[in-house]
Parts: structure tokens; sequence; C-alpha cells
């Protein structure tokens, strides 16, 4: 039992001595000890379209449901047994409104509300003819109208674009590592309401990316009659929702300097 109480103790020190780092991209490293960079979903990942300077005069936009949405009719990769689940969220909408809405700190767009316009136009329907039965002569104000449309929608993920792996053993003690790419490529265009015109269109491709690293101790012992194999590892995957959002953020990003760039809209002069 002497030689089996040493060879845990080495594998202890084994998965212990190394340190893995992963900020959305693969970097080497050993394992379990990890560093992972903390990404939220309730904060705008790109930091740039946040803290832009305002727009001078706020332009007014709006997304409708079926303008912007996931195409690519993509399913969860699974090799052993059918999966129904979409491999992309089916409302990413939502994250190009919040997109819109939270640009230079909500003082570069208008976003006027279009997901939901059968319940607010209902609603508005409702206060109306209450108001009209109880004689108020208050009324209500005009809905915003858009001048521009954002449309486009999720064209692809791929996955597996690129997948590979190094490992080593030596007198039965070894480790491995291996990784996994996936793409996701979102697409975005500015309409003109009053002409039609697509004003702008930009393609923003995100890599997805996945690792996994074990660690395995594989000895025979008590004169080659008992053998002693230990495993140990992990498996870090990239969220696909946090990848769209910052796909979709980079998009609107573009956008926004690109109308700069052409003259559509101005930023704010900061004194």
């Amino acid at each position: 039992m002497g030689i089996l109480q040493k060879l845990l103790y080495l594998s202890v020190l084994l998965l212990s001595s190394c340190t893995f780092k992963y900020d959305g991209l693969l970097t080497s490293g050993g394992a379990p000890n990890i560093v992972i960079k903390d990404s939220k979903i309730l904060q705008l990942q790109s930091t740039e379209l946040k803290n832009l300077p305002a727009a001078l005069t706020q332009p007014t936009v709006a997304v409708y449901p079926n303008s912007f949405k996931d195409l690519t009719g993509q399913r969860k990769s699974n090799s052993t047994f059918a999966l129904f689940s979409t491999a992309v969220t089916q409302a990413p909408e939502a994250y190009l409104i919040r997109a819109l809405k939270h640009a230079a700190n909500g003082k570069f767009f208008k976003v006027v509300e279009r997901v939901g316009l059968d319940d607010l136009t209902k609603e508005r329907q409702l206060i109306r003819s209450t108001r009209q039965e109880f004689e108020e002569e208050q009324k209500l104000k005009p809905l915003l109208f858009a001048g521009l449309l954002i449309q486009g929608g999720v064209v692809s993920y791929d996955t597996n674009i690129t997948s590979g792996g190094v490992g080593a053993r030596y007198l039965g003690i070894g480790s491995n590592k291996q990784y996994r790419e996936d793409t996701v490529n979102v697409s975005l265009r500015l309409v003109s309401v009053s002409t039609g015109e697509v004003l702008m269109e930009v393609l923003v491709s995100k890599n997805i990316l996945s690792a996994g690293i074990s660690q395995d101790v594989f000895r025979f012992i008590e004169m080659g009659t008992e053998l002693v194999e230990i495993e140990g590892g992990f498996t870090e995957n990239e969220s696909v929702s946090i990848a769209l959002q910052r796909a979709i953020e980079t998009g609107v990003l573009n956008i926004i300097k690109i109308g700069i760039e052409r003259g559509y809209w101005k930023y704010e002069k900061i004194n």
C-alpha cells in the first residue's frame, strides 16, 4: 500500500501544479486553477459601444420581431442521440434592442417598441375606450414612428471549424489538452423607411471556443498484479449567448461608425 499512497500523492501534486487561464481565447496552461474573465449578460460586452459619445440628434429606429431572427436552423450538436434544442437563441432581437438602447449609455438611438406592438395597440385601445366612456378629455400621445429599420439575423452557425489537441505520457503519468472552435455570423442592415433604401450593411463573425484538459496516472503495482489508474480533467465552453451578444454589439458599433463617416448622424460635441 505504500506505493499506492505515493502514487496518490503524486497525482495530487500533478493535478495542482499547473494553472489554466481561459479568457474567451484558448491559452497555454495546465489544470484546474481556473481564471475566467467575468462576463455578465446583464451588462454590455462591448465597453466601446457603451462609452461612445452621445448623438447630436438621436435617430429613431425600430426592430420588428421577424426582422431579426435565427436563420440557421442549427440544432445543438450531439453524437449519441437526437437533440431538438436549437444551437442559437430564438429571440436574438432582444440582444439587438439592448445594444441599440444602451449605445452611448442610452444617448445615441431612440428605440421604439415593435416586438410587442399588438399588446401595445390593444392597451391603447382599452385606455381610449375607457376615457371616452367616462368623458375624459385627456388624450393619448401619438406613437413615435421610426425613420429607420434594422433588419438581418443570425445567418450561420458552424461547428468544429478547427479542433485539435496535444498530449504526452511518461512512465504511466500523462496529460492532454483539446480544443474546438465554432463560429457564429450575424448580418445587420439599416433601412430607410422613407425610401426603402438599404443605407448600410455589416457582417460580423465571432469565434466560440471550447477547451478541455485531462491528466491521468496509469501504473501496475504489487509485482505487476494490481492496476492503479487515476484520471482528472475539466472542460470550459464559451457561452453561445454571450458570443452572439458580442457579435451583435460589434455590428451595432460598426453601423454607428459607418453612419458617422457617411454623415447620417453626428456625435454630440463634448466641451
